[in-house]
């Protein structure tokens, strides 16, 4: 893929953003002149450029007659708000800048504002788990995208045909407000309800209610799927979970204690990121870790994350992480991490079909999709998709509508009884 920064990992990131343009939570050249200005591995000149853009977007949508013109205050206040989430990213090194929290609230506020703008407007809502609470947000297809729908909407957004409905949760860093924007709008064309929901660690759980992330993964899916219950719109019988980059380990793992599910998605196939990390980090720190000696791991560990001569992928990992986990010691978090996985013994719970994704040039975790596939088996289906197609990246970055002609098409032939192959591309299973 095409490198907008000598930076790998600022590459990525406006890589990130710039497929958002697909579908409308960025714009080409606003990124693209973003990018430009943005200084290699300098975290302040990433934030300037984004938080400048996301100010001048944000006022542009304020200046609109929303009433007059509801589309264009609407993808103005989408952008605004992927902005502003962008400026955000590369500050949780230190958890004490109050930018992390200004900025998320006016990501929020703008995104809010576009989806009440929506033809079909999206609701909030916030689910009781234990000792914590879940936000989701619930879209709707409008009526014309489904042709088994009739029925109007009542005061509370519900409407009396039950639909089928897609459950999609983020990763490591991820919002659930960009997930309208990757996946959300393919799943609403499809007639079919979207919902997104945060746990302990996402962005918003983790602001609002200082909580890093659990492994029990399903103490936050099942609450949901007790909310959808209760809903007259939603046809429990055709309810899948999706889990994108970390979400490729969360969702499996909720899905082996959850069973109502009639299907899974990990988008990649993500088993253990601690044992990713363990095979990028220098070999002597992971020795350092293995020893037990928490103090000089932790001396060095944050001497790298404070050091803008170590590469700007281990320095934000590491600031991310501590972030997420709600720690200050490194070592807490590396043994935390160690929990998430999805073995053979977990896996083999889950008792509805699975999809599994992976990317031909992800190297986030190579072999750990195939390596997922091979454990599901029968209950597996695998696809590989392809660099020169342009889909080869993490989570087939940039090539969102590929996923969803291959991930999605393959969840209708689920739900309607349709038999699949085990697998469409790569090694069978």
């Amino acid at each position: 893929m095409y490198q907008l920064s000598s930076d790998s990992e600022f590459a990525f990131i406006l890589a990130e953003m710039l497929s958002l343009s697909n579908n409308f939570g960025a714009n080409t050249g606003e990124i693209l002149r973003a990018a430009s200005q943005i200084k290699p591995s300098d975290f302040e000149s990433w934030h300037r450029e984004f938080k400048f853009l996301a100010d001048g977007i944000h006022d542009k949508a304020v200046a609109i007659n929303a009433t007059r013109f509801p589309v264009s205050a609407r993808e103005a206040y989408f952008r605004s708000a992927s902005y502003y989430r962008a400026a955000d990213f590369f500050l949780h090194g230190n958890t004490s800048d109050t930018r992390i929290y200004s900025l998320w609230n006016s990501a929020l506020s703008d995104f809010d504002k576009a989806i009440e703008l929506l033809p079909t407007v999206a609701r909030r809502a916030n689910v009781s788990a234990h000792n914590f609470t879940v936000p989701i947000i619930f879209y709707k297809p409008q009526e014309s995208s489904n042709p088994h729908s009739t029925q109007e909407l009542d005061d509370k957004g519900y409407g009396s045909r039950k639909l089928p409905t897609v459950l999609v949760g983020n990763g490591y860093d991820g919002s659930q407000e960009e997930l309208y924007h990757s996946v959300g709008r393919s799943i609403l064309d499809r007639g079919w309800n979207f919902v997104t929901y945060e746990g302990p660690g996402q962005p918003t759980v983790l602001r609002q209610q200082q909580l890093g992330f659990i492994p029990d993964w399903w103490d936050v899916v099942t609450p949901v799927m007790d909310y959808l219950a209760k809903r007259p719109d939603v046809d429990m019988r055709r309810v899948a979970l999706v889990g994108i980059s970390f979400g490729g380990t969360l969702a499996p793992r909720a899905a082996s204690r959850e069973h109502r599910l009639s299907a899974v998605l990990a988008i990649n196939g993500l088993t253990s990121l601690f044992a990713s990390l363990e095979k990028q980090f220098p070999p002597k720190l992971i020795d350092l870790f293995n020893s037990g000696n928490k103090t000089a791991f932790h001396h060095i560990v944050l001497s790298i994350m404070e050091s803008s001569s170590y590469p700007t992928q281990f320095r934000w990992i590491i600031g991310q992480s501590l972030f997420a986990f709600n720690t200050r010691s490194p070592f807490e978090w590396f043994t935390r991490l160690s929990k998430f996985v999805a073995d053979g013994p977990l896996l083999r719970n889950i008792t509805c079909p699975t999809f599994v994704a992976s990317g031909e040039n992800d190297s986030s975790a190579p072999g750990q999709p195939e390596e997922m596939a091979e454990l599901l088996g029968d209950k597996c289906t695998y696809n590989l998709f392809k660099t020169d197609l342009g889909a080869g990246e993490h989570c087939q970055l940039g090539a969102e509508a590929q996923v969803a002609q291959v991930a999605l098409d393959w969840l209708g032939d689920i739900w309607d009884g349709v038999k699949t192959p085990r697998s469409m591309t790569g090694r069978v299973y």
